[in-house]
């Protein structure tokens, strides 16, 4: 029995849909999807519908994809109200999400319990002499034009770190109420730690690649391994013993397709 992991699937790509498509069964194994399956409920649907009968359990947690909402439908769900629209549709399919109770994994090994989070950025990212105001600025000098800004929004929040800020303290609320005997993986979209932004050719989108709150988490709560991706530059790094991986498959651009998707597909435990 083993525990995958991939994120940044981007259905919204053909040639990624149809390798998605042709990913093999493990039906066995658990498989985590880190987030930004798609852009739609449609994507979302397509790469649930696939991979459950596959595996034995998904676990998924949201990207900022997800929480996109089109500019020409204004009257769309917006913020927390799109986050659970896309909840609710994971939960149809029998996924489990950042909003239940953590699993405990049933393979070999220590007791270890699977932490799907969703924890959003926050700007905290940016160099010290950068002030709040004017990090979007900062990064257009470098070509940098998140679609965040106008593609996700945090209503009812004031703002995205405000929105971010409350997600940082319901998930710290239940990793402590873990149990102390049991190791944790630590599941998030965005890295968990500054260190772990690494952006080599666009390195001022680290902004809106997660917050400087959690960046102890991993000694915090007792983890054996933290799953992320969004930066579409895969990596497997250690620090104080927990292994840290990214795993995005990313945009057409970004994998070779001659390998396929299953190439992707990271062993976490």
């Amino acid at each position: 029995m083993k525990l995958w992991a991939i994120s940044d699937l981007h259905l919204t790509s053909d040639v990624n849909r149809r390798a998605v498509a042709s990913i093999a069964a493990r039906p066995d194994d658990w498989l985590i999807l880190a987030g930004d399956i798609g852009d739609s409920l449609a994507e979302l649907a397509f790469a649930f519908e696939t991979l459950s009968p596959r595996f034995d359990r998904l676990i998924w947690v949201p990207g900022n994809h997800e929480l996109w909402t089109e500019p020409r439908v204004p009257d769309a769900p917006r913020g927390p109200a799109r986050y659970a629209a896309v909840v609710a549709l994971a939960r149809a399919h029998r996924v489990l999400t950042p909003e239940d109770p953590y699993p405990i994994w049933p393979g070999a090994g220590p007791k270890t319990a699977i932490a799907p989070l969703f924890i959003h950025y926050d700007y905290s990212l940016r160099p010290q002499d950068v002030g709040r105001d004017g990090v979007i600025a900062w990064a257009a000098e470098a070509g940098i034009v998140a679609s965040d800004e106008r593609r996700l929004h945090p209503e009812p929040f004031r703002d995205m770190a405000e929105w971010c800020a409350a997600r940082v303290a319901t998930s710290e609320r239940r990793l402590a109420e873990i149990s102390t005997d049991a190791a944790t993986v630590l599941v998030n979209h965005y890295p968990l730690r500054a260190h772990d932004v690494v952006l080599p050719r666009k390195p001022r989108y680290a902004p809106w690649c997660g917050t400087r709150a959690t960046g102890d988490w991993h000694r915090r709560f007792r983890a054996r391994a933290v799953i992320y991706g969004h930066l579409h530059v895969r990596g497997s790094r250690f620090a104080d013993g927990v292994h840290f991986q990214e795993v995005s498959l990313g945009y057409a651009r970004d994998w070779d397709h001659s390998r396929g998707a299953d190439a992707y597909l990271r062993r976490v435990l």
